[in-house]
């Protein structure tokens, strides 16, 4: 079994940063992709970072210069810091994770459950 638990979500006021957090855990070999996609009221579930294990990281337009993705690979946890919040990136947070677990020979999917980042005065 592999779960992705996240923490960190809240109110803000705009200007104001937050910090995700989501760590995984379970019957873990590998983790590949880690990633950080939101999901807006009557919007579609949108990408906003991403973070291969080997280090490299991106970010979408929208959250560049704001919004920085990294991973603790020891730690099995992906972060997204996130500052100058505006009203627009209010949404629910969901971490994604690409894990092969202990005696498989391919990755799957992994989501977590969600949480709540409201971007308002």
């Amino acid at each position: 079994q592999v779960q992705l638990v996240e923490s960190g979500g809240g109110l803000v006021q705009p200007g104001g940063s937050l910090t995700l957090s989501c760590a995984a855990s379970g019957s873990i070999f590998i983790i590949g992709a880690m990633a950080w996609y939101r999901q807006a009221p009557g919007k579609q579930r949108e990408l906003v970072a991403s973070a291969i294990s080997g280090g490299s990281t991106n970010c979408v337009d929208s959250v560049k210069g704001r919004f920085t993705i990294s991973r603790d690979n020891a730690k099995n946890t992906v972060y997204l810091q996130m500052n100058s919040l505006k009203p627009d990136d209010t949404a629910v947070y969901y971490c994604f994770a690409e894990i092969r677990k202990l005696g498989t020979r391919q990755f799957n999917s992994y989501w977590g459950q969600g949480t709540q980042v409201t971007v308002s005065s």
